[in-house]
């Protein structure tokens, strides 16, 4: 497992990839510009299913540091 700290929580069950991930939505703008997967897999040289189980265990492990929704048409993601 990788341990990363977000902020006061450590979130020690968190992959590499779901933490590196988490910080690069954080980083990112996402929150206004739609969210692109595939976008994510290349950054990240990783299959576009991999990046969809890593969202889906950040919201399961850190819910209350991310935000997943539908806005204008496309899937924004926000992160803090």
């Amino acid at each position: 497992m990788y341990d990363i700290r977000l902020g006061i929580l450590m979130a020690e069950d968190l992959s590499e990839l779901e933490a590196r991930l988490f910080e690069w939505i954080r980083q990112s703008d996402f929150e206004t510009v739609p969210w692109s997967t595939a976008s994510a897999a290349k950054a990240f040289k990783v299959k576009k299913d991999e990046i969809y189980e890593a969202v889906a265990g950040l919201t399961r492990k850190v819910p209350d540091r991310i935000q997943v929704f539908y806005k204008s048409g496309a899937v924004h993601i926000a992160a803090e």
